[in-house]
């Protein structure tokens, strides 16, 4: 799959249960991160859409799993944005036990990418985030967004800051990205095409 010549690029459905999972066949990387981290963004970004995943100014808009189809090569999972003060207990609730049920059963997941902002030193919630899905044995990629808005010279601190805060090692996966630019985007790829390789096997 060459990522700048994508044909298809598709939402399948919004899920909420199990029950409604698509049974495609195909690999999944799930996206997770904070509300307002960039993930539609990213998605748009990945596939060369510019309105496929759906931008908001207003944090906690998504409150389902959102599958996207990509060619017939694997599935993007957009979960709900974590960290969204502005909703009830009871609805905080529901998003952890959604998650926890795709992340805990779904097999044909094979890499999550967890999202960070590169501006900012990893909250608490980025870093328990980080551990639960080390929790599950998830292989994860920390993928810093919003590297445009970052200065050269400050590149280097927030890369050590991030990597620090979550306890990053050598043979753990890291990567900047830009929306904006595309920076970083054929890394993301090729780290996805080796998930997807190694789940052939």
């Amino acid at each position: 799959m060459d990522p700048n010549h994508i044909q298809k690029a598709d939402i399948l459905i919004s899920a909420v249960s199990q029950d409604q999972y698509p049974d495609q066949g195909l690999p999944e990387v799930a996206l997770a991160g904070r509300s307002n981290v960039g993930k539609s963004s990213f998605i748009n970004s990945m596939v060369n859409r510019k309105k496929l995943a759906h931008t908001s100014s207003k944090p906690g808009k998504t409150r389902t799993l959102n599958f996207y189809q990509v060619e017939n090569e694997l599935l993007l999972v957009d979960v709900p944005g974590y960290g969204f003060a502005k909703v009830s207990k009871a609805e905080q609730n529901r998003w952890a036990a959604m998650m926890e049920e795709y992340f805990a059963s779904r097999e044909s997941l094979v890499l999550v990418i967890q999202l960070v902002d590169f501006r900012h030193k990893p909250s608490q919630l980025d870093i328990q985030m980080y551990e639960y899905l080390s929790h599950f044995n998830l292989p994860v990629l920390v993928v810093a967004t919003k590297a445009d808005k970052v200065k050269p010279s400050k590149r280097d601190k927030q890369i050590q800051d991030i990597t620090q805060a979550l306890n990053l090692y050598d043979g753990d996966q890291f990567m900047v990205y830009s929306a904006e630019s595309k920076e970083g985007r054929d890394q993301a790829w090729q780290i996805i095409r080796e998930f997807l390789r190694d789940d052939q096997l």
